[in-house]
């Protein structure tokens, strides 16, 4: 395992990694058209950072972003920062996709609305690890989405580290760079290159821990940030002693588990009318019912608008996974899965599954999946061993049915991947930002636990909860009037309530929620 010396000693606790970028010169921005009819009122640009910053008039890395500007230029207060999550997920894709909507007329009003991708992602200088796109699909292609019997355990964790490898090899040097604390430290070079005298951030999900690395490394650059659906910092990265997968340690099984019942728990209350899975008799008894059986025998949906979708326990697992982070596509999520409970299926069931799955697959153009491998894993420490994974696992599974397994093995790449960077931030994560901080968590939230919202606060001198008191991953995007205003307040104002609660403005398995859905999934924030 690929663990170094520094990382195995940040057991025992580390300082903070110092800032490393003021001796590196502050970019110019030349803003661009993006070329697109479509993004006419978004710039787009490139500019250069160090590689390293220990060597700030080294090599360079290309960091693109785009800009939505401000639509009143003479109230203008700054721009607003975003980090959609992931980690690994485009930041000029989110801007460009929900820019003008996950945020209110006041913010637009207020704030040039910027995304950028970090290092190693999009279209900047991206972690690649085979020749194209077409040797990764083929090589993920051969692996299930996390293995159930002991055959598949031994076949997926050598495939698994293979391609581990093979990212290593083709982009070694982009993954070692890649951590936090230097897409951090690019964050703060972006920000003198806009003209801000102190950071203004939106961070979801890895988003927030994002927003939690720049606020250790620059603590007085910071004017306000908001962190919805938090990762527990110490959780993440392993100062707490750990020794789970950085995946598993954060709790995202227990939380899938709990979002899971309230799933079905409002199926049951709303009826076969609005929940296709109550129509076949107890939700809980038809989905366990239906999981599994999914072990031992595959279904083939057959749409008659497109190729045969194979669906076995591990894709049902992680499509129901991926599902509950969507309150508005819950009744699709239902439909689908009692589609799957009844495999005699008519076409046009076969056609509504397969194009709600659709909205769950991320469409991506290479760069790979190997770009959220630098953060994961070069942020994090990691001292198990692969051959203890199929015990740790079976572990985790008995605490949270379908979801532990799942997030147990998602870890694995970081056994061949480790701390391998001494720019990167393991600890300590007490905080000294002097400003207010508005801190967001969703009470069932199934990717970043709500327990941590509170713990993650009391990291800062002077953060401010706020409470969705719902269903969501993350508890501000998109999720109705009340939580807008909370966070418009905010970052106009710089005011902020301690304890503060909202309401989603729409429930679960209902007609709104549904006339919510795909839109809704597709510009939600990333895991």
């Amino acid at each position: 395992m690929a663990l170094s010396v520094a990382a195995l000693l940040g057991l025992t606790g580390t300082t903070a990694a110092a800032p490393r970028s003021s001796s590196a010169p502050v970019p110019k921005i030349d803003w661009q058209s993006c070329g697109e009819l479509k993004l006419a009122d978004f710039q787009c640009a490139t500019v250069e950072v160090p590689t390293d910053y220990d060597n700030p008039d080294g090599e360079t890395t290309t960091i693109a972003l785009t800009r939505l500007p401000a639509t009143n230029p003479e109230r203008r207060i700054g721009s607003l920062f975003t980090n959609p999550g992931g980690p690994g997920y485009s930041g000029v894709e989110f801007v460009q996709a929900a820019g003008k909507t996950a945020y209110q007329p006041s913010v637009r009003e207020h704030f040039d609305i910027i995304g950028f991708d970090p290092r190693g992602v999009g279209a900047s200088d991206p972690v690649t690890c085979f020749a194209n796109a077409e040797e990764e699909a083929a090589a993920l292609a051969r692996m299930p989405q996390f293995p159930v019997t002991s055959a598949e355990e031994k076949r997926f964790t050598r495939d698994m580290l293979a391609f581990a490898r093979s990212c290593m090899k083709r982009s070694g040097d982009r993954i070692v760079h890649a951590s936090s604390a230097n897409v951090a430290r690019d964050m703060d070079l972006l920000r003198a290159a806009v003209g801000d005298k102190k950071l203004t951030f939106a961070g979801y999900s890895y988003g927030t821990f994002l927003g939690a690395t720049y606020a250790k490394l620059f603590p007085h650059n910071v004017r306000a940030l908001v962190l919805d659906g938090t990762l527990e910092p110490e959780s993440y990265s392993g100062y707490n002693g750990d020794p789970r997968p950085v995946v598993a340690r954060i709790g995202s099984g227990p939380a899938a588990s709990r979002t899971y019942g309230e799933f079905l728990r409002l199926c049951k209350a709303a009826g076969p009318d609005q929940c296709a899975l109550a129509g076949l008799g107890d939700p809980r008894t038809v989905m366990e019912h239906t999981l599994e059986r999914l072990k031992s025998e595959p279904v083939t949906i057959d749409p008659p608008d497109g190729p045969p979708v194979k669906i076995t326990y591990s894709d049902a697992v992680v499509q129901l996974f991926l599902g509950l982070y969507f309150p508005s596509g819950w009744p699709a999520l239902a439909e689908t899965f009692a589609t799957l409970a009844t495999p005699s299926h008519t076409r046009k069931e076969a056609t509504a599954v397969s194009k709600y799955l659709s909205t769950l697959r991320r469409s991506e153009d290479y760069p790979s999946d190997g770009a959220a491998l630098g953060p994961m894993c070069v942020d994090t420490l990691n001292t198990f061993r692969p051959r203890d994974l199929p015990a740790l696992a079976a572990a985790e599974d008995a605490k949270a049915p379908h979801f532990g397994r799942l997030r147990a093995w998602g870890g694995l790449p970081c056994a061949v991947i480790g701390n391998e960077d001494d720019d990167a931030h393991l600890g300590d994560w007490e905080q000294t930002v002097d400003k207010p901080v508005l801190v967001i968590g969703s009470r069932f939230d199934p990717a970043t636990p709500y327990e941590a919202t509170r713990p993650f606060a009391d990291k800062f001198p002077n953060a401010r909860v706020a409470t969705l008191e719902g269903w969501a991953h993350g508890g501000s995007f998109l999720q109705g009037k009340c939580m807008d205003s909370l966070v418009t307040r905010y970052l106009v104002e710089l005011k902020a309530t301690d304890g503060a609660s909202c309401k989603p403005d729409v429930l679960p398995f209902t007609k709104q929620a549904a006339e919510r859905f795909p839109e809704h999934a597709l510009l939600a924030p990333a895991p």
